[in-house]
């Protein structure tokens, strides 16, 4: 897989929901990179190009990771854009896996079966 892939998945390689989505891609020949968005930060103008387009950084952040639940109270009220990208490059595991953007730009996030069926056209 080659970084020109159009398809580009980031996530983190332990995880088994980003497991399930690269092996989908594999079975249904859609060409694809992974990238570990732990090994491979983000920068603040790709995580806020995100949560833009996902609809906030609310639809970003996975509030039901242990990783969120340990932060301090005051952690867990970000009131800017700086202060979220800050506390997603600290914790890159508080991101939704996986995060999924094709070639024409579009972000999702999750992995279901019938979600990525509908994205990508496929009949099977």
């Amino acid at each position: 897989m080659s970084d020109t892939a159009p398809v580009r998945l980031y996530g983190l390689p332990t995880c088994d929901t980003c497991r399930k989505a690269r092996n989908w891609l594999e079975r249904f020949g859609i060409p694809h990179v992974f990238i570990d968005y732990r090994a491979e930060r983000q920068p603040p103008e790709v995580l806020k190009a995100w949560a833009v387009q996902l609809g906030g950084w609310e639809k970003l952040v996975n509030k039901a990771s242990t990783t969120w639940r340990q932060l301090p109270e005051a952690r867990k009220a970000p009131g800017s854009d700086p202060e979220w990208t800050l506390l997603l490059k600290e914790h890159p595991a508080l991101i939704k896996r996986p995060v999924l953007v094709t070639a024409d730009g579009v972000v999702s996030v999750g992995f279901t079966d019938n979600a990525f069926k509908a994205r990508f056209g496929v009949k099977k």
